[in-house]
């Protein structure tokens, strides 16, 4: 017995296929009338007011997340509403007529919908004063962002090699590591983006395209003794930063933006210079951290978007029925910011 209006049916987005190809993943992506089963005790039904889309969820639509699916599903990893209804624990009751921010790390349905069924745990209950677009977007890039920066300052480094540096989770990196007195070493892909973060007031900025990037790395990695790399691009890449780094020095992984598999790793670099690649899974470290220091922790994140120290950026809203429209705008364009959707 739950809480609450239920309604029976809701409009979702449904992901039918995994696919390789974006080409393949818009045939994929429906959108349809689905209908909503009954809550259990400990969980919560939030009418949904914005999910955005972030590059997990590429990677999750080509199977090439750590999250796989029984398929059909709803897509979308997290998002904001408020809480309709809740089963009978008091956890769950607690939620009620609360705006939360959710997200979705199980095997049931995402958020691109007009309802979304959640636990409690999965719920962060939203501050008043913040708006809805920073909301939608709690719960993934500004927390990862916070915990590798931590990370690295636990490590010990003097500097962090931020790797995807234009992009939202490194530009969060970028206000953690002031924060914690942390240099950088910001890498790009284009040379406007050079530009953009010098005016900033960022002093070190590659683009991983020019031809002395290797070189002109080493030289800054050991001058600023930058011994850990936060590395959101894999691929090729990944080999090139951790054999221009000092010995000793620890790669972080923490995504795939480049599609391909780790390459160019000097195993010598590895055996001789003791240099070591770990990857990073948010959802493991929100298990490991703990309630409490996971809650202040949000608290500390809402305070810095409520003050504009922290900014999601938002290229455009989406309705549901425009998710081809959208995930092509959001491909095209990646580093001017997400896209959100709006049932």
């Amino acid at each position: 017995m739950s809480v609450g209006i239920m309604p029976e049916k809701m409009k979702a987005v449904v992901l039918t296929e995994y696919s390789a190809s974006l080409s393949g993943v818009l045939r994929n992506l429906q959108v349809t009338e689905k209908s909503l089963r009954s809550l259990g005790d400990d969980e919560v039904l939030v009418k949904m007011t914005a999910a955005p889309c972030n590059p997990s969820d590429i990677a999750f639509f080509r199977g090439m997340y750590d999250i796989i699916k029984p398929l059909p599903v709803v897509a979308g990893f997290e998002g904001t509403g408020t809480v309709i209804a809740a089963g009978k624990d008091g956890k769950a009751l607690y939620l009620v007529g609360k705006r939360v921010s959710v997200f979705s790390k199980d095997e049931g349905d995402g958020t691109w919908a007009e309802y979304f069924i959640a636990k409690p745990e999965n719920c962060i209950p939203v501050k008043e004063g913040l708006n809805t677009t920073q909301a939608a977007c709690l719960a993934i890039n500004p927390l990862t962002a916070y915990a590798l920066t931590d990370l690295a300052h636990i490590s010990g480094s003097k500097t962090i090699i931020n790797t995807a540096a234009a992009g939202q989770t490194g530009g969060f990196i970028r206000v953690f590591a002031r924060e914690k007195n942390i240099g950088l070493i910001n890498l790009v892909r284009k040379d406007e983006h050079i530009t953009k973060l010098k005016e900033t007031g960022e002093t070190y900025v590659l683009n991983i395209l020019s031809n002395d990037f290797q070189e002109q790395l080493s030289k800054l990695a050991h001058d600023l003794r930058a011994t850990v790399a936060l590395d959101a691009l894999g691929g090729e890449w990944s080999g090139k930063i951790v054999e221009a780094m000092p010995a000793g020095s620890q790669l972080i992984l923490y995504g795939g933006l480049s599609g391909q598999y780790l390459a160019n790793i000097n195993v010598l670099e590895i055996i001789f210079r003791q240099k070591t690649i770990i990857g990073f899974n948010l959802a493991d470290w929100i298990k490991d951290s703990g309630p409490v220091n996971y809650g202040l922790v949000m608290s500390g994140i809402q305070e810095r978007m409520m003050k504009g120290t922290i900014q999601i950026t938002i290229q455009k809203t989406f309705k549901l029925e425009e998710v081809v429209r959208a995930l092509l705008q959001y491909a095209g364009h990646l580093s001017d910011g997400k896209i959100l959707f709006i049932p």
